[in-house]
């Protein structure tokens, strides 16, 4: 055991996805992965393994932002043998050429100046194993899946007294997305010499001020987990 995960060693497979919501965790383990079994209950942060296509995966709640990721993602690579590491998480669109719903690659991040996560550098451009983006990229087109690939940010700070002024120069940069955690995914990736990949889907819109219901967000995930696990199956 870790001092977060109470699974033993060998209850992980070596691809993990890794959602930020316990409950997402379990949608997806019991909607999409053939004989799942919980391997984690600890402080609520529910993981699971089973198989996909035949593939063992396993799927892995990482709670909210750099710091509650880093150690969840830790774990995994140094203990847990995890070799390829899948986000599939939320975010905000900050480009009209994403919409409300639809699902963000992110072919690379930058950092906002957050306090947590220097030890990685987590202030410098990182991005996604090539080969998993490229299959990423493959995958959403033969599936009919909507995507768009491009640059995300990366915020620890959710509630920002600066607003949505904040994001101007990301806009300007042409950022399609924020998100709270895809920053950290690619820098402890890069550590540890794992693969990895930020599958992110619009729960709400800094764009355009449009919003889902939080009601509708576990079947709205269905595009973004089905891409990923056919994305951990082939890799």
């Amino acid at each position: 055991m870790t001092p977060h995960i109470e699974a033993d060693r060998g209850d992980y497979a070596e691809t993990v996805l890794l959602p930020g919501d316990p409950e997402r965790a379990q949608w997806m383990a019991e909607t999409f992965l053939e004989a799942p079994r919980r391997v984690n209950r600890r402080r609520g942060a529910l993981g699971f393994t089973g198989r996909f296509r035949g593939k063992p995966i396993s799927i892995q709640a990482t709670g909210i932002g750099v710091s509650s990721f880093l150690i969840y993602a830790h774990e995994l690579l140094d203990y847990h043998g995890a070799k390829t590491l899948i986000r599939t998480g939320t975010c905000g669109g900050l480009s009209e050429e994403v919409p409300l719903r639809g699902v963000v690659i992110s072919s690379e991040v930058r950092a906002e100046g957050a306090i947590s996560g220097q030890v990685f550098g987590l202030y410098q451009p990182a991005g996604p194993d090539p080969a998993l983006h490229a299959l990423a990229l493959r995958r959403a087109a033969e599936l009919g899946i909507a995507s768009v690939a491009g640059l995300t940010i990366c915020s620890d700070v959710f509630h920002h007294p600066g607003g949505r002024a904040r994001f101007d120069e990301p806009m300007a940069l042409g950022a399609l997305a924020v998100d709270m955690e895809t920053s950290a995914l690619y820098r402890i990736a890069a550590q540890f010499g794992a693969r990895a990949l930020s599958l992110l889907t619009v729960v709400d819109h800094i764009a355009t001020g449009e919003m889902t219901e939080y009601s509708e967000r576990q079947a709205l995930f269905t595009d973004m987990t089905r891409l990923a696990l056919e994305v951990a199956a082939e890799s």
